[in-house]
């Protein structure tokens, strides 16, 4: 028998309190049960947002969130700024060229952040732009952008920022409503603790503005539909019942924790993996910004990545995520994302340590769990 450990930056690992609420019978969605569940989700979902906006719940992957995000706050031929700088970030642009949104692009060199100067650069030669898209967390390079700064610019421009913080929320510092985010996109399988399923988006009034104008097709999901069920307590469509449930308990987690407390950990954790990373003499994608809810890390040139993390998973039972699309097999991704704690990043840097020396790459025995120690320890 082999435990299984997933530090993957979603799906990430389920609490047994969350899993076992969500075993319960099944209820029905039209019931007075089931109100009373939907609001202690609605306002939860407030503390975890860091906001005074409803947020709205769809069914969905965070992708679906993310096209909701343009097919909600656009037009056709409107214009939309979006930062590229990993696999994410280029997402939201193949959904708004879908559209048939014009993309002004930001080319971001993947592994590094967005330099809020271009972004006020391109809003200046583009007047037009209804939406600046960027993300908080790039999952697929491990990089915080600055949305406090990005806000700031943006909120002086007619545009509507839109922040894709599906790795990011609940694990780092997010303030919208301070940081003059106007829609925010997140999903379930992340720091929320759940499994995939659920995507979720809060808007400012300057957000709701834009919904009002878009002349997109929507169907499930318009989010005029979504805010009209928020007011009634019901969801316009099925709702993905025993995941709300799941959301109900693991967002009481978040509260009993403290958004604060949570954002620390999370800090902890990413610290103790970059300092067993130095003392393994490897590299950090993302030196100068590295998020906290994922480690990105440069394979050493003499290893193959791809069998690095197939044997990670394979015999020590440890699930970390290699690198997407050219970067595939050239970085490796720890997740310290949602219900992680001390011993998870134990375990998963004695694995690395082990899968690296039995791959040939020369390594300290024991020095990436003492360097991770020494943090964890403070």
């Amino acid at each position: 028998m082999q435990k299984r450990y997933l530090l993957t930056p979603g799906p990430t690992s389920v609490p047994s309190e969350v899993l076992l609420t969500m075993s319960q019978p099944i209820i029905h969605h039209r019931t007075k049960e089931y109100r009373k569940i939907f609001a202690k989700v609605n306002e939860g979902l407030k503390y975890l947002f860091q906001t005074a906006s409803d947020v709205l719940i769809f069914s969905s992957s965070g992708t679906g969130a993310m096209e909701g995000a343009v097919s909600n706050l656009l037009s056709p031929n409107d214009r939309a700024l979006v930062v590229k700088g990993g696999k994410f970030g280029e997402r939201f642009a193949e959904i708004c060229t879908a559209y048939g949104v014009e993309v002004i692009p930001v080319d971001v060199v993947w592994g590094e952040a967005v330099e809020p100067k271009e972004i006020e650069s391109k809003l200046a030669e583009n007047p037009d732009i209804k939406a600046v898209f960027t993300t908080l967390c790039e999952t697929s390079t491990g990089v915080v952008n600055d949305i406090e700064s990005i806000g700031n610019i943006v909120a002086k421009h007619s545009a509507a920022l839109v922040v894709d913080a599906i790795s990011g929320l609940g694990a780092m510092e997010y303030k919208p409503d301070l940081w003059h985010v106007d829609v925010t996109v997140g999903c379930s399988q992340k720091g929320l603790m759940l499994p995939p399923g659920l995507s979720f988006i809060s808007l400012s009034e300057k957000g709701w503005k834009l919904v009002a104008e878009s002349q997109l097709p929507k169907y499930y999901f318009s989010f005029l539909k979504a805010r009209k069920g928020i007011g009634s307590l019901e969801s316009p469509f099925t709702p993905a019942i025993s995941l709300i449930i799941g959301l109900n308990e693991a967002l009481q987690m978040i509260r009993e924790e403290g958004i604060e407390s949570v954002w620390r950990r999370h800090s902890r954790l990413a610290a103790a993996v970059r300092a067993a990373v130095r003392a393994l003499r490897l590299e950090l994608f993302a030196p100068r910004t590295a998020a906290d809810a994922v480690t990105a890390v440069k394979v050493p040139s003499e290893i193959d990545g791809v069998l690095l993390v197939k044997k990670m998973s394979e015999k020590y039972g440890m699930t970390i995520a290699g690198g997407q699309d050219h970067l595939k097999g050239k970085i490796f991704r720890i997740a310290t994302l949602g219900y992680a704690d001390t011993f998870d990043v134990i375990s998963v840097l004695a694995a690395l340590t082990m899968t690296l020396s039995e791959l040939g790459y020369e390594v300290e025995l024991g020095a990436a769990v003492r360097a991770a120690e020494e943090i964890l320890m403070k």
